[in-house]
């Protein structure tokens, strides 16, 4: 069993919560998220908010908490092979309710699939907020461009003008 180790992204200005199914092998190892070099996650957003890619650690949170965003993920723990989100299970899920009852989150969203379905599964049960399935920002997804993310992702800007 691997234990998610890395903390939650967020404070009491927050407005929308992103998540990720479970942190790569190179994200646990960086102990922060999206830390792959081929995952478009921070060039996606940095895109869409109008902002230089930040390359530190302090710079993707400063980048974050800036434009009312939350970062976590879907699992607390599970069985997982290397960083294939198709051989995750045993999992347990994190418990969201610290950051919901922090900030005012108004929309949650999830990169790609597998962190939506898992979301769908153990989270909406006992939050009953329904989550939003972008686009995973993955190198796996090859099928989508980073202009086509960025053009699917626009929906958090507009979430946060409301």
């Amino acid at each position: 069993m691997i234990k998610h180790t890395i903390a939650p992204i967020y404070d009491k200005n927050s407005r929308i919560l992103i998540l990720g199914s479970f942190p790569s092998v190179k994200s646990r190892e960086q102990q922060f998220f999206y830390g792959h070099k081929q995952n478009r996650f921070w060039k996606v957003l940095a895109g869409i908010l109008g902002y230089e890619v930040p390359q530190t650690i302090e710079e993707k949170k400063e980048m974050l908490l800036a434009n009312h965003i939350a970062v976590w993920d879907v699992i607390q723990s599970c069985e997982i092979e290397g960083s294939s989100d198709a051989s995750i299970h045993e999992v347990i899920p994190n418990d969201l309710s610290e950051i919901l009852a922090t900030a005012d989150i108004r929309a949650i969203y999830t990169n790609g699939g597998k962190a939506f379905e898992l979301y769908d599964k153990y989270i909406y049960p006992v939050n009953g907020i329904k989550a939003q399935k972008l686009p995973s920002t993955s190198p796996a997804n090859a099928g989508y461009s980073l202009e086509r993310l960025k053009e699917a992702w626009m929906e958090i800007v507009k979430t946060l003008i409301m």
